[in-house]
């Protein structure tokens, strides 16, 4: 084989990174990382095909970065973002963490008053009967903030409002439930 097509190559393990283009570079550093963080996903996440995504999205992660930018330190990058992305994967389902039906008889209730969880429950109802009512755009960005825990800029940049209109339509919105609810009590 001639030196210079074996360079060429993408298919080549010894072909030079500079060399390749952009898709034969991405098919290499693939190849040579995809079993390694595989295994170090598995290990984070305890778990092989939720490895598997955080893997996948790591690397169309790096299909949207600029080449130059990380060629030097591929390796790195794609570690230290498969790492980031299964922390925030554990760290939301800490927060979502469902009980089993043998862990959840063992858990002493707070409120094992029924007229206490019937109260809060009641007052659960109207609170999502007052954010019913006020305007789409107010319940959208309300639910953002609280289901989904996102700062005011991530919503800003979601819902295409700038981070001041967010701020406000949060901060009126939620004084209007608050005095509705105070009012009905």
């Amino acid at each position: 084989m001639n030196h210079l097509n074996h360079q060429c190559d993408p298919a080549s393990d010894e072909a030079a990174p500079e060399r390749l283009s952009d898709q034969a570079w991405l098919t290499q550093v693939f190849r040579e990382n995809e079993l390694a963080m595989m295994g170090y996903a598995t290990h984070l996440l305890g778990d092989r095909d939720r490895a598997s995504d955080v893997v996948q999205d790591t690397f169309v992660r790096l299909c949207k970065q600029p080449r130059q930018q990380v060629q030097d330190r591929v390796r790195q990058w794609l570690f230290r973002v498969c790492r980031n992305r299964a922390l925030d994967i554990l760290k939301k389902e800490s927060r979502m963490k469902t009980l089993d039906d043998a862990n959840a008889s063992r858990q002493i209730s707070r409120d094992s008053d029924p007229v206490a969880i019937a109260e809060m429950t009641e007052r659960y109802e109207n609170a999502q009967g007052l954010l019913a009512s006020l305007p789409p755009r107010q319940q959208e960005v309300i639910r953002l903030k609280i289901h989904g825990d996102l700062s005011y800029r991530e919503i800003s940049e979601l819902t295409g409002l700038s981070v001041g209109n967010v701020g406000y339509l949060l901060s009126t919105g939620l004084k209007i439930i608050r005095n509705r609810l105070a009012t009905a009590e």
